[in-house]
């Protein structure tokens, strides 16, 4: 099956998603807390039933929001499962504004979605599912819509990405969920699809049972169903889930490491036909993390926020990407073929987006009249270039040498570099023209990145000019605070990356010496012109605010994934007018 048709026959498919119109003075349908029998007829005790997987709630807007759940039939309950969903703007359901019967998509791995409309702006909701024949009922949710134009002076949201069930505990969700955060921003790897054992597994953690299930690499539509219900078990992100609304795009790790368009690092032939995998991939995908798109296929979308924010979420990872480059492509026995390199990065046909996402983003943010238009963008938007002569070193680190002796070239040259580089800033007249070279001849870090389609870059932000962009990002699972400048070095806007929810960053390659560490982010953003701050190895999340005035981050990190704590320290706060 092609590229093409694989995608529109998932667009074509259609979730059973309840519609519902939100009302005053809604009569409470029946229910357990009306009733005490089981079954009027046999009064059958029920077993098994539930709402396991807790709740949701998705896609805020002014006067709509998404709500989910999941329901487990009871082992003797028969045919289609009926769920009643309440909602009212008191946690007692006193002030209910739903109290309807809504279905449960059995195609759709028994998971239940609302799209509730005619809400009120800026308020928040309490809701629940229940089922009157079995007498199962949720956990209590809570939501809350958008603000309007006027009606809010600051937007603040969560930004998380990159949540490995196997790397430790989910720390940051719980923290998340007790912040004072509007909603949730969620760049992607909500799941992994490594195998038991694989990727993220490390001693510290085996006492902790969270071994993935399946156990093996998941390429099925079972599989892919399977591990989302085993990360909506866990604790903290069912808390977070219940207490705040999420806007969600995917990653690369929704479907397999690495994916674009066509295909993935971690897919094989032998793993069956890409296309159908990513069919079954992102399907399940819109059962667990409902999204409001017409088009399954394509999830960006926007929303206004008070007339402070466009949040605008895009899909860099799958409807448009053309296969990343790889520097392996380019080596031969005398080094890297730069020329060939350099024409194939800077192509301007190569894409992240696809020409028709790009078109609908600028479009966006042109006629936008929000203050802050905030790009929820999966990889780095920002330039990572680093000094060419560091980039094999480097790349050797990042695919996980042991060999002492790379270690001890890298910091050879990264010490040479940087005593360069602070000469070099310093006006020191007497730099020869090869020292300078050194530092000043760089190449992309990451072709997965922006970085890897740069003339793409360069367009968006040619055709937004005099616009307030604010790029977030995930996927690296580091902390990452960089100006966004375009060819000319002219400043594009901020971006504000997040660290990871449990995946293992930059402290995995290096290992946990803080000298060792504190020394590698103190040369990366000395060398990386626009880099400004980088946390290479703390978990946690960004809390992002908008003001009329000023765009915050804070980068706040967790202690510990290794037991349950939601503390957080800050460890760096920015400010941008």
């Amino acid at each position: 099956m092609s590229s093409k048709n694989a995608l529109n026959n998932l667009s074509r498919r259609r979730f059973l998603r309840n519609s519902v119109i939100a009302a005053t003075g809604v009569v409470l349908l029946p229910s357990a807390f009306t009733s005490c029998k089981t079954d009027d007829d046999d009064n059958t005790v029920y077993e098994g039933q539930g709402f396991k997987e807790g709740v949701a709630s998705f896609d805020p807007s002014q006067d709509k929001v998404i709500l989910w759940t999941r329901y487990t039939p009871a082992t003797q309950e028969q045919g289609k499962p009926q769920i009643i969903l309440d909602v009212a703007k008191d946690k007692d359901f006193k002030n209910l504004v739903v109290s309807q019967t809504v279905e449960v998509d059995v195609n759709s791995d028994y998971t239940v979605h609302v799209d509730v409309s005619k809400l009120t702006s800026n308020t928040k909701y309490y809701y629940r599912f229940r089922s009157d024949t079995t007498q199962a009922v949720s956990v209590t949710g809570e939501t809350k819509t958008l603000p309007a134009a006027g009606e809010t002076s600051i937007v603040k949201m969560a930004v998380v990405s990159c949540a490995n069930y196997q790397a430790g505990l989910f720390n940051v969700y719980g923290a998340v969920a007790e912040s004072d955060a509007d909603f949730v921003v969620h760049l992607g790897d909500y799941i992994y699809e490594y195998q038991a054992g694989g990727y993220g597994t490390n001693p510290s953690i085996t006492t902790l049972n969270r071994a993935h299930k399946p156990a093996g690499e998941i390429t099925k539509l079972a599989d892919y169903r399977e591990r989302y219900r085993q990360y909506r078990s866990d604790e903290q992100l069912q808390k977070a889930h219940q207490l705040k609304p999420f806007i969600c795009v995917w990653d690369d790790h929704e479907v397999a490491n690495d994916a674009y368009k066509d295909g993935a690092e971690n897919h094989q032939a032998n793993e069956g036909d890409f296309n159908t995998r990513k069919l079954s991939a992102i399907q399940v995908w819109h059962e667990y993390l409902p999204a409001r798109v017409t088009d399954n296929a394509k999830i960006y979308r926007n929303f206004e926020i008070g007339s402070l924010v466009n949040l605008i979420m895009m899909d860099t990872r799958i409807i448009g990407r053309d296969k990343q480059l790889s520097y392996n492509d380019y080596l031969t026995p005398t080094g890297l073929n730069t020329g060939k390199f350099l024409t194939d990065w800077q192509n301007p046909a190569r894409s992240i987006l696809g020409q028709e996402q790009k078109g609908w983003l600028v479009s966006k943010i042109n006629s936008s009249t929000s203050k802050w238009q905030v790009l929820g963008s999966q990889v780095l938007m920002g330039k990572m270039f680093i000094p060419a002569e560091q980039l094999i070193l480097t790349a050797q680190i990042a695919s996980g040498t042991t060999d002492p002796a790379v270690f001890a070239q890298y910091n050879k040259i990264a010490t040479e570099l940087a005593t360069i580089k602070t000469r070099l800033l310093a006006g020191d007249p007497s730099l020869t023209t090869a020292e300078k070279a050194r530092v000043q001849t760089v190449l992309p870090y990451n072709l997965d990145a922006w970085d890897g389609y740069p003339a793409e870059r360069e367009m968006i932000y040619a055709a937004v000019p005099n616009k307030k962009l604010v790029s977030l990002a995930g996927d690296t699972h580091n902390a990452w605070y960089s100006i966004l400048s375009d060819g000319n070095e002219k400043k594009a806007g901020t971006e504000f990356a997040t660290s990871s929810v449990s995946s293992p960053g930059f402290e995995a390659i290096f290992g946990n010496n803080a000298a060792t560490l504190a020394g590698f982010e103190q040369v990366n953003t000395l060398l990386i012109d626009d880099l400004q701050y980088v946390d290479a190895s703390r978990r946690g999340y960004v809390m992002a605010s908008f003001t009329a005035t000023e765009a915050k981050s804070e980068w706040r990190y967790v202690n510990t994934i290794i037991s349950k704590n939601t503390a957080t320290v800050t460890g760096r706060t920015v400010i941008e007018s």
